[in-house]
């Protein structure tokens, strides 16, 4: 039986039409074999695709458990965001990403056509920053 933070992880992929709140990318629950053979690309790289649920206001800093402050997020982007010492709001980072897709640098090379272009969903960002 799912966990409820799991429910809460699948019902932000399911809003989200399967994409990460960072990238666009599409991701994965179960099944990576699947994915990876669908897009054409190694296990080892859909990996990275693996749906995570993201805090947008993180629990240390009095974030719930909740619907409304859970984004589905793929595990390279939530983990690459939690590496840095000091992890930007999830909006500054998302611009970040954006920018950084942009510029093709982002994924690897041999990811790129995964990147779905973004389409703006209010109701994801919330208004958590200072």
């Amino acid at each position: 039986m799912p966990s409820k933070f799991s429910n809460k992880r699948h019902v932000a992929f399911k809003k989200q039409s399967g994409l990460c709140y960072y990238c666009g990318s599409p991701m994965w629950e179960s099944k990576p074999k699947e994915f990876a053979n669908k897009h054409k690309i190694t296990r080892k790289y859909a990996a990275r695709f693996q749906c995570t649920a993201e805090h947008l206001l993180a629990r240390c800093d009095g974030g719930k458990d909740q619907k409304s402050n859970i984004a589905a997020a793929c595990l390279f982007c939530n983990s690459t965001r939690h590496q840095r010492k000091s992890p930007p709001a999830p909006l500054k980072y998302k611009t970040h990403i954006q920018k950084r897709l942009k510029k093709g640098k982002w994924h690897p090379k041999k990811l790129r056509h995964l990147v779905s272009p973004m389409i703006s969903k209010p109701a994801l960002i919330v208004s958590i920053e200072g």
